[in-house]
């Protein structure tokens, strides 16, 4: 099983109470966990305004997640936010490894001043 990083962005609704964010973020990190994922990392970057409205609202809290987890995890991630009302919207990209990056410049001193 090959594991992986990623990281994961995903939008809650505004009119949710405070109680209720924490415990929708802390439904993901569980969800998380139980898949086999590590190295789960959370930032709430906070409530902010869209620049065009979603689900005819204007504004959302955004949280950003990375971890460490095999691919079989992303999909009943997806789909547990798909289907959670709180949740406008949900990104999930693979992370580069940051040893190959490294290693290109080292060779390729001409790509690392691009």
């Amino acid at each position: 099983m090959i594991v992986r990083n990623y990281e994961t962005l995903y939008i809650i609704r505004p009119d949710v109470g405070e109680e209720q964010l924490e415990q929708t973020i802390s439904q993901f990190r569980t969800f998380l966990e139980e898949q086999g994922a590590t190295k789960i990392k959370v930032q709430n970057r906070g409530k902010r305004r869209f620049a065009y409205p979603i689900k005819k609202l204007r504004e959302g809290y955004y949280i950003l997640m990375t971890y460490s987890a095999p691919g079989t995890a992303i999909a009943p991630l997806e789909r547990a936010m798909r289907l959670n009302e709180n949740i406008l919207r949900f990104m999930t990209i693979v992370l580069e490894e940051e040893t190959e990056t490294a290693e290109a410049e080292a060779e390729n001193p001409v790509l690392a001043r691009a």
